[in-house]
């Protein structure tokens, strides 16, 4: 039984260095760990008593006996989502993600995670990473691009549409790139113009800073708009930017409710989604995409330490990363 290094978050919030131990059973694979992404979501547990992380990638060491397709050396990453029964109705159509009995960071697994050593995952939800990916680009792809693909997806979003990314952060520099890669055009909303160089660089069309203004001109209208600041938009403002029947994709609005108002939700045809972590198959084309198009996290990275990820999680939470942070382990 393989026993390994996870670092913990705590009561205080200080990060702390623990040992775990997993059977090595049926179709378990051992994975080392050479990158981890963090995310937003791990600042919401490092006051729980649980492994944090849940971008991870690594290289295969060991297989259990039921493993049918990966063998050491190879190259695997892993997500938000850690199992599923396999037999619902959502399992059974694609959906996993809202399996009733589905394993998800914060909520499973409590004694393992990506910031670690390594780690133990079902061979079922490990996704092999492309020879075009290095690890490092890789891991901020198991959550953050697996994120905003999906919304693009399940939004329908055509080479046709008019895309508009409010943010420019973890997920919205992804979010431009993956809908420029797709033909979208692509609009940038943002709070001022100090991100302009860079979203235009990562495929935007256009950018609108948008602080301090009662009203904005976008040109042609939003098809699509995927959300990806903490704050709620100002509707008074944005609602004039969208075409009719138009998506609007939630991925991190704040904690409170997501309000929207009533009249022009109805009389415009819109759609609001709910967008859940990727399903494995959108998870697998979101990879396949990334890797033909050369698409890549803007990455600063820290060492695997409980000093790195202190770092880390300080730079992130002080607004300060540019724009994914990615952990390395340290050379012994």
């Amino acid at each position: 039984m393989p026993t390994f290094t996870v670092y913990k978050g705590s009561e205080s919030g200080k990060i702390t260095k623990a040992q775990t131990t997993r059977d090595l059973q049926g179709d378990a694979v051992l994975v080392k760990v050479t990158a981890s992404g963090v995310c937003g979501t791990d600042e919401h547990y490092k006051h729980a008593d649980m492994a944090l992380g849940h971008e991870g990638v690594g290289v295969v060491e060991e297989v259990g006996s039921a493993v049918r397709t990966l063998k050491k050396g190879d190259r695997v990453g892993w997500g938000y989502e850690h199992d599923s029964c396999g037999e619902c109705e959502y399992c059974l159509t694609g959906r996993e993600q809202y399996c009733p009995d589905r394993k998800i960071y914060g909520m499973a697994d409590f004694d393992q995670g990506s910031f670690a050593s390594h780690g133990v995952w079902r061979e079922a939800f490990l996704f092999k990473i492309p020879d075009a990916i290095t690890d490092i680009d890789a891991a901020p792809l198991m959550c953050g691009g697996a994120t905003v693909f999906n919304a693009l997806t399940a939004a329908g979003v055509k080479p046709t549409d008019r895309v508009g990314i409010m943010g420019v952060g973890g997920l919205g520099h992804l979010a431009i790139q993956f809908a420029a890669k797709m033909g979208c055009d692509v609009v940038v909303l943002s709070g001022t113009d100090s991100k302009k160089d860079e979203a235009l660089k990562l495929g935007a069309s256009d950018f609108i800073a948008m602080k301090g203004k009662d009203q904005i001109d976008v040109g042609k209208k939003i098809d699509s708009l995927i959300i990806t600041t903490s704050a709620m938009p100002d509707w008074k403002v944005v609602l004039p930017a969208l075409a009719p029947t138009a998506s609007i994709l939630p991925l991190t609005v704040s904690e409170g409710d997501f309000s929207f108002p009533q009249n022009p939700l109805i009389l415009g045809g819109h759609t609001v989604y709910g967008i859940a972590v990727s399903p494995r198959a959108v998870h697998r084309q979101m990879l396949a995409f990334a890797a033909h198009h050369n698409i890549k996290p803007v990455v600063m990275k820290f060492p695997m330490s409980e000093e790195g990820i202190e770092d880390c999680m300080g730079t992130l939470r002080d607004g300060k990363m540019r724009y994914r942070g990615v952990l390395v382990p340290q050379q012994a």
